[in-house]
C-alpha cells in the first residue's frame, strides 16, 4: 500500500480554464480547488479529462521486503514504477535542511505545479515509530510554510459570525482583492483583543494574507494612509443572532453566546447532538437537518422529539420507510444513558469521556445541574475551566427550560451505564492496561468492545505506541497490527478477547 497526493499541474489548470472561458463559464480560482473538484466528480471520464497527476509520498504497508528508512521507501516506490517527487533530498543535519528550504524558496515558481511549503521528515522508520503521533499529526514530520503573499485593500466594515460553540468571531468586509489566486472579500479578525492590539479600524487600508495559503486574515494596518475618518471596532454586549448577553470566560479571549436556543448555533449543534457518540440518531444526517431547518420544523434539540410523520413525508427523498425508521431511531434515543445527552448538549470542555465521568458521579441531570464549582472540582478529571463552564451553562434559565422540556418529552435524564469502579478494586486483566482495537470484530461493535474494556478498568486509545499493552485485532487488520508486532506489543484475536471478557 502506498500513500500520496493527487494534484493539478499548472498546464492542466491553464488548459481547463481556457476551455471554461471558451464556453462562457467562470474559471476556476486555483489548481488546489480544481483538483479537489475534479476528484469529487461522479463521472470518472470527466475527472480523467482534467489531467491530474500524482506523487507517492510513503509506504503504508509492505510484505515480503524490509524497508528501514523513509528515503529507502521512496527509492523502492520509484523502482516499481510509481511516481515520487524527483526533488526530494536526504539531509545530514538541520543546516542542510535550511539550505534546501532556501533553495526552493527561490525556485518554487519554476516548478510545473504550485506548492506552499516543504515537509521535513525523520528518515528512520524506527525513530518515527518511537516518536509516534499526536491526535492530529505525526511528531516525526513538520511543514515549513513559505511566507504568504500579502496584498493591500480597504476594510469596509465588520460582520459578526456565531459558531457552533457560541464563539462570536469578527470578520472584516474588504474591497475585493486577489490573494494567492482567489478573490478575497472577507478576512478573519480573530477576536477583540487582536483588533485592539493591531488598532484595526473600519475604513483602514490593511495588509491581507492567507494563513497557510488558505484562510484570509488581516495582518496589519497601513497607518500612513489614514484620513482621520476611520471608525473604531466595538464588539457587542449581546449576541447578534439571538440577543442573549455575551460572556467572556476567564482566561479566554473569545466572546461567547451560551444560549442553547441561539439560531446561529442550532444547526451545527443539532448535527452534533444526533451524532454517533452523542444521541446516535440514525438517519438524521446533515442533509436532513438542513431540510428540517429550511422547512422551519426544528428550532432546538427538543423539536427533534416533536417531529410528526406527515411533516417528514413532505421532505425530499423521505419515503414512508425512511420516515418510519427515522421516527423509531428518535424514539429509541430517549432511552440513552445520561452521558450521551450531556455530550450531545455541547457544553464547553465536556467531551464524551468527561460526560461519562460526570454522569457516573452525579447519576442524574437534576443533581448535576445543581452542583457547585466545588462539587465539580472534587472530581479528579474535572479542572477549573471545565467546572466553570458547567456552572455557567446550567446557570442560564434558557438551558434549564430546554432540559425541562426534554424531560417532559420523555428523554432519559439518568445514568444507566455500569457503575465506576476503582482500578485497584477491579479483578480483571484489563485493569490499568492501554488497549488498541483494530480490524473488524464479528461478535461486538467497536464501541461495545471499548465499553467492555473500560468497564473492566482498561483504557482504549486509537494509536499503537510503546505504551500500548495489548492490540485486539479483528479481520482485515492493517498497519496497526504491523506496528504492534514491530514494537513487541501483545496481540490477541477476537476469540481470545471474548474468552477474557467471560472471566
Amino acid at each position: 500500500e502506498v500513500r500520496g497526493e493527487a494534484y493539478m499541474p499548472k498546464r492542466s489548470f491553464e488548459k481547463l480554464n481556457e476551455e471554461k472561458k471558451a464556453r462562457g463559464e467562470e474559471p476556476f480560482a486555483n489548481p488546489r480547488n480544481s483538483a479537489a473538484g475534479s476528484l469529487r466528480q461522479l463521472d470518472p471520464k470527466l475527472a480523467a479529462k482534467r489531467n491530474l497527476d500524482t506523487f507517492m509520498y510513503s509506504i503504508g504497508e509492505l510484505k515480503g521486503k524490509k524497508i528501514e528508512t523513509h528515503s529507502e521507501g521512496l527509492e523502492y516506490i520509484k523502482s516499481i514504477g510509481l511516481k515520487v517527487n524527483p526533488n526530494w533530498r536526504r539531509a545530514a543535519d538541520i543546516d542542510e535542511v535550511m539550505d534546501y528550504v532556501n533553495e526552493w524558496t527561490e525556485k518554487r515558481a519554476d516548478l510545473p505545479y504550485e506548492i506552499d511549503g516543504i515537509v521535513i521528515k525523520v528518515d528512520s522508520l524506527a525513530q518515527q515509530q518511537i516518536l509516534g503521533f499526536t491526535a492530529k499529526s505525526p511528531r516525526w514530520a513538520i511543514a515549513y510554510k513559505f511566507p504568504a503573499e500579502e496584498v493591500v485593500t480597504r476594510m469596509e466594515g465588520v460582520e459578526l459570525n456565531v459558531g457552533r460553540t457560541g464563539v462570536v468571531t469578527p470578520t472584516a468586509k474588504l474591497t475585493p482583492v486577489v490573494v494567492a489566486g482567489t478573490t478575497v472579500k472577507r478576512a478573519t479578525l480573530h477576536n477583540e483583543d487582536l483588533i485592539r492590539e493591531r488598532d484595526i479600524r473600519i475604513g483602514d487600508y490593511v495588509v491581507v494574507k492567507k494563513a497557510g495559503d488558505i484562510i484570509p486574515e488581516v495582518v496589519r494596518v497601513i497607518e500612513e494612509r489614514r484620513s482621520g475618518d476611520e471608525q473604531e471596532v466595538h464588539m457587542p454586549d449581546e449576541c447578534p443572532e439571538c440577543g442573549s448577553e455575551l460572556v467572556r470566560i476567564e482566561g479566554e479571549v473569545a466572546l461567547r453566546c451560551i444560549n442553547p436556543k441561539c439560531p446561529a448555533q442550532i444547526r451545527e449543534g443539532l448535527i452534533h447532538f444526533v451524532s454517533r457518540n452523542a444521541m446516535n440518531i440514525d438517519g438524521l444526517g446533515e442533509k436532513v437537518i438542513t431540510q428540517l431547518f429550511r422547512e422551519d420544523l426544528v428550532h432546538d434539540v427538543a423539536d427533534l422529539y416533536k417531529l410528526q410523520r406527515e411533516d417528514l413525508l413532505k421532505l425530499e427523498r423521505m419515503g414512508e420507510k425512511s420516515v418510519d425508521n427515522l421516527l423509531n431511531a428518535i424514539e429509541a434515543s430517549k432511552e440513552n444513558s445520561l452521558e450521551r445527552l450531556l455530550f450531545g448538549l455541547g457544553i464547553r470542555f465536556v467531551g464524551s469521556k468527561a460526560a461519562r465521568t460526570l454522569a457516573q458521579q452525579f447519576q442524574t441531570m437534576e443533581t448535576l445541574r445543581s452542583a457547585t464549582e466545588e462539587d465539580l472540582l472534587a472530581i479528579d478529571e474535572v479542572g477549573e475551566k471545565m467546572a466553570d463552564s458547567i456552572v455557567t451553562y446550567f446557570g442560564k434559565p434558557e438551558v434549564n427550560d430546554l432540559i425541562d422540556e426534554l424531560k417532559q418529552l420523555g428523554v432519559n435524564m439518568a445514568y444507566n451505564g455500569p457503575a465506576p469502579v476503582a482500578e485497584d478494586d477491579i479483578d480483571s486483566f484489563f485493569a490499568g492496561k492501554t488497549v488498541v482495537l483494530t480490524g473488524k470484530l464479528e461478535q461486538l461493535t467497536r464501541n461495545e468492545a471499548k465499553a467492555e474494556i473500560e468497564k473492566r478498568g482498561g483504557n482504549v486509545t486509537g494509536n499503537v505506541s510503546s505504551k500500548t499493552d495489548l492490540l485486539v485485532a479483528g479481520t482485515d487488520a492493517g498497519s496497526k497490527l504491523s506496528k504492534a508486532q514491530q514494537l513487541g506489543v501483545a496481540v490477541w484475536d477476537e476469540a481470545r478477547f471474548i474468552d477474557e471478557l467471560k472471566k
